[in-house]
């Protein structure tokens, strides 16, 4: 085994790059995971609203107009 004082600090240093390299590849993943997690969340709650909305229409609902706000003159033949 050769236990020299170079070969033990090149050894240092390369440890201490790797571990840098380590921790920024640790953090991205982090990063990431938590950005896909914000966006997997934002689509399932979207969705569940979407559901929830649709499973609650009134009769009102149904018909194509329903809620829009127009002139009054709309549709007397004026």
């Amino acid at each position: 085994m050769l236990d020299s004082g170079h070969a033990h600090e090149d050894s240092d240093a390369s440890d201490d790059a790797e571990s840098e390299e380590t921790t920024l590849f640790k953090t991205v993943g982090w990063i990431s995971a938590g950005l896909g997690a914000v966006a997997l969340g934002l689509f399932l709650g979207r969705e569940l609203r979407q559901r929830y909305k649709f499973n609650r229409r009134t009769p009102y609902d149904f018909y194509a107009h329903s809620g829009d706000e127009q002139d009054v003159d709309f549709g007397l033949g004026i």
